[in-house]
């Protein structure tokens, strides 16, 4: 084994399905450099998110927490204190030694500023930095004000991402000619730690994607041919019909989401968005194959470490629902690809239950150092060496964003069972069908109701092992009350732990409320 420190490459997508990989079993798409990736490194089959929302998740990513702990999310201003930044693996790296950099979509901007967060903090503690804060669509350039994307000779994102990462690896003095700011340039006697977070297949790019001359090919007519052959989800539901048989109470959840997602109600423009996911992320598992060539020829490739993985998962319709912020599988159910050269074995699947806030104690600890008492996480250091290890059975999930018209839930799934409970909303009922913007106050108090004892307003209770596709609710069925008290004292009890309360678990008895 190589005893120097490993570099490590963490690369993210966004709004990226568990399914959408060729090694994953997609019927249509094709990605070659991801499913080799995996062949040589783990992939895990059964890798989840905890909080299906960007900011909450990748928080959740860099600090190794349940957003109940660390508390990030789009209704609590979006952004993360510097101290905690402190705390999350890239900064803990720097503070080893390590050269960081940062290329593309941060969900997480640091706290501070008059505009609620610190613009300049990731100048300052990243040693490169090319990024942006919120969305950078499909052409970065034209979007929003176009930094620092303007210097880039491509003009869409996979690409102009990929020129930054070369220039990271190995610095291009006519890339950097046209930056404001100044790079520094990555010291070849130093490890190094580069987060490159795409903003793809995310909505806000694949939706303006415009198939122009000048787009390379693959965005242009890759998959095209085979559009007919893109599988409609089993449980797909027009919308109409949703409204016919809800998926939910619309007393929970009134069936209306963001334009955004309009293009799951008809099975026309779902294909379409189909067709352009395919062909971003075949756009993503080039950029990762070129990456790997390239750090073969700067001789870096036996002592780089490569994590590819997604902050969460969205609807195609299933059940007639469009977007994310569900606790159902579609949402919380993601890619995650772990590739060491140093560690050599024949397992290269793992079907435990590993979860996102699992992953920056697992860098520290491939990195050699030990994780803070800070972070929830276990590290999957053993996993990957194939070592047989008590795991966990179970873990716990939320969903704490309380705008844009998402019911507020939080749940515990097991190898065969899922659990979610759903919350009041505090909005006008009237307003239900528009985006609506929270209080930090009301924020606050989500992240610790569960300990104050708010009761749900609707429950679900899923056999996975014999219902994969979340579609019958067994919650009101009396041959599963024992299972359905059981789950809802243990909720209480990962909730808790999740929040840090070490305070004595609260036993719901079984009458205590409804489902």
């Amino acid at each position: 084994m190589n005893t120097q420190s490993p570099n490590i490459i963490y690369i993210l997508g966004d709004d990226h399905r568990a399914d959408y990989l060729g090694c994953a079993g997609h019927p249509v798409l094709k990605t070659p450099h991801l499913d080799e990736l995996a062949s040589e490194g783990v992939r895990f089959t059964r890798a989840f998110c905890t909080s299906p929302a960007c900011t909450p998740s990748r928080a959740s990513h860099y600090t190794g927490q349940w957003e109940r702990k660390h508390g990030i999310n789009f209704n609590s201003g979006s952004s993360m204190a510097p101290k905690a930044w402190e705390k999350s693996f890239p900064m803990l790296l720097k503070e080893q030694g390590y050269f960081t950099g940062w290329i593309g979509k941060n969900h997480v901007p640091a706290g501070g500023g008059k505009t609620g967060y610190d613009s300049g903090y990731f100048d300052s503690v990243f040693d490169y930095w090319y990024g942006n804060h919120g969305h950078c669509g499909f052409y970065p350039k034209e979007h929003e004000s176009g930094e620092p994307y303007h210097n880039a000779t491509n003009n869409t994102q996979v690409e102009i991402f990929a020129e930054a990462v070369n220039d990271f690896l190995k610095p291009n003095p006519q890339f950097r000619t046209l930056l404001k700011s100044k790079l520094s340039e990555r010291p070849a006697n130093e490890p190094f730690c580069l987060c490159v977070t795409f903003n793809l297949p995310h909505g806000t790019s694949t939706g303006t994607m415009q198939l122009r001359p000048e787009d390379d090919e693959l965005y242009r007519t890759a998959y095209r041919d085979c559009q007919h052959l893109m599988p409609l989800p089993k449980t797909y539901v027009q919308y109409e019909k949703a409204f016919e048989n809800p998926r939910l109470p619309r007393s929970v959840y009134n069936g209306h989401y963001i334009p955004q997602y309009d293009y799951v109600k008809h099975p026309c423009t779902l294909r379409e968005r189909q067709v352009r996911t395919c062909q971003t992320i075949a756009g993503i598992d080039r950029f990762v194959g070129n990456l790997r060539r390239q750090l073969s020829e700067l001789h870096l490739s036996d002592n780089t470490i490569i994590i590819f993985s997604t902050d969460h998962g969205e609807h195609h319709g299933e059940h007639g629902l469009g977007g994310k912020c569900f606790l159902y599988e579609e949402d919380i159910h993601i890619p995650l690809i772990i590739y060491d050269p140093r560690i050599s074995g024949d397992s290269h699947l793992s079907d435990e239950l590993v979860v996102v806030p699992d992953l920056a104690p697992t860098v520290l600890d491939l990195c050699g150092l030990e994780a803070p008492e800070t972070m929830q996480g276990k590290s999957l250091k053993p996993l990957l060496n194939g070592q047989k290890t008590a795991w966990r059975q179970d873990f716990f999930a939320e969903q704490l964003m309380d705008i844009q018209n998402y019911p507020r839930s939080e749940s515990v799934r097991n190898d065969n069972w899922k659990y979610i409970r759903y919350f009041a909303r505090k909005e006008d009922p009237a307003q239900a069908n528009k985006a609506f913007r929270g209080t930090l106050d009301d924020y606050n108090e989500c992240l610790t109701s569960t300990s104050k004892d708010e009761l749900p307003i609707y429950e679900e209770l899923f056999d996975l092992q014999n219902d994969p596709n979340e579609t019958t609710n067994l919650a009101s069925k009396s041959a599963h009350c024992n299972q359905l008290l059981y789950f809802r004292n243990r909720l209480v009890e990962l909730a808790r732990e999740a929040k840090g309360d070490d305070s004595p678990p609260i036993t719901i008895p079984f009458a205590a409320f409804s489902s």
